[in-house]
């Protein structure tokens, strides 16, 4: 596993995304739900959701790489399915659909703390070979 995988982008620590496992098959985090955090409903931001599955989705990539690789997210898609209110935890967990020699694909599952599906997201990762611009 590439060691870079576990630094996290100051923008990470900014939403309070603490990762709890990282691997080249699997990675898990969980967000807070704050109240800095919310919409006009008082439920977390989609922003919010979206970003802990973007960040999820760079770790993987970033293990799955030889070190001295990097990555970026050309593509992601997500679908909501249920709100996480405040005081709750965004419980996230990414893992593999494709991992090629130029893209990976990931997909992350959020849930809340009563197991109720929140969100799907699919994201496409470019693979960036050291060395490169």
């Amino acid at each position: 596993m590439n060691p870079d995988a576990d630094l996290q982008p100051p923008f990470a620590d900014f939403l309070g995304i603490k990762i709890t496992h990282v691997s080249p098959d699997k990675v898990t985090a969980e967000l807070a739900a704050r109240a800095d955090l919310t919409n006009r409903n008082g439920t977390l931001h989609g922003g919010a959701v979206m970003a802990l599955a973007d960040n999820l989705g760079g770790t993987a990539t970033m293990a799955s790489l030889p070190q001295g690789g990097r990555t970026a997210t050309i593509e992601s898609k997500t679908n909501f399915f249920a709100p996480i209110p405040i005081g709750d935890t965004a419980h996230a967990e990414c893992t593999p659909l494709h991992r090629g020699r130029t893209t990976m694909v990931w997909q992350t599952r959020i849930i809340r703390n009563d197991g109720k599906l929140c969100a799907i997201v699919t994201q496409t990762q470019i693979v960036i070979p050291a060395g490169s611009a």
